[in-house]
């Protein structure tokens, strides 16, 4: 569940706002608020969007936690649901460190034709 917006950090870029999918935060003239803290999803969409890491969602999903910023920021918490998938300059993708074979698994195995050599049948790779 989202439990705080840091007005340390915010830029009022209210891109929050905007990918909430359940509208939980309202826009105002600095950090945005969050107002229906019950409609949190914890799906850490805000959080992995927020250019500023300025968001904490926590990942108990029913209930409210009381957080202290200065803890989550000395932990290195704040953000990290960001810093985790890779988003941000400098960081690496999720995607890229991902060896899943599900591809593999679901397309056909393809016919590689070699000179000299009968079709072989291998597994596709990306």
């Amino acid at each position: 569940m989202i439990e705080l917006v840091s007005a340390e950090r915010c830029i009022g870029c209210n891109l929050c706002v905007k990918v909430c999918p359940t509208n939980v935060f309202d826009k105002t003239e600095h950090e945005p608020v969050i107002a229906r803290q019950s409609d949190c999803q914890t799906c850490f969409i805000c959080e992995a969007y927020c250019p500023a890491d300025a968001l904490y969602v926590s990942p108990y999903a029913d209930e409210q936690i009381a957080v202290d910023e200065a803890e989550l920021a000395g932990n290195g918490v704040l953000g990290s649901w960001r810093a985790t998938i890779g988003w941000g300059p400098g960081r690496t993708k999720l995607a890229a460190l991902d060896k899943t074979p599900f591809i593999d698994r679901i397309l056909p195995a393809r016919t590689i034709r070699a000179a000299g050599v009968s079709d072989v049948r291998t597994p596709t790779t990306g």
